[in-house]
């Protein structure tokens, strides 16, 4: 079964850039439609991205659409968050997911049942 490790997290000042790393181990991720998610305490988690395991067809929520672009790395098995024009609002706790079933488009409504253990992603000045 494929695991799933993020990396890239940290501080950055408001209107920065972070590149966040999906990696995965035990199997190879192309196969996979991919969901990053993102989650700030007492809130729930929010599903802000995903690419799709037949196309590589990508979805964005609205809150990050045109500033965060997700892409697959397969030379190091891994799926890619580049984050730019960040703002404190995107400050949370980070993670990727993998979906359970193949489906020929992606949705963070999906079901996913391997989840990363996450990376804290600070915006702050």
């Amino acid at each position: 079964q494929v695991q799933l490790a993020e990396s890239g997290g940290g501080l950055v000042q408001p209107g920065g850039s972070l590149r966040l790393s999906c990696a995965a181990s035990g199997s190879t991720l192309a196969y996979y439609g991919i969901g990053w998610f993102r989650q700030v305490p007492g809130k729930e988690r929010e599903g802000i991205s995903c690419i799709s395991a037949t196309d590589d067809s990508t979805w964005y929520a609205d809150s990050v659409k045109g500033r965060f672009s997700i892409s697959r790395d397969n030379a190091n098995n891994a799926v890619v968050l580049e984050m730019s024009g960040l703002k404190p609002e995107d400050t949370a706790v980070y993670y990727c997911a993998s979906e359970r079933f193949v489906h020929y488009s992606c949705s963070v409504l999906h079901e996913f049942d391997v989840w990363g253990q996450g990376t804290q992603v600070t915006v702050s000045s």
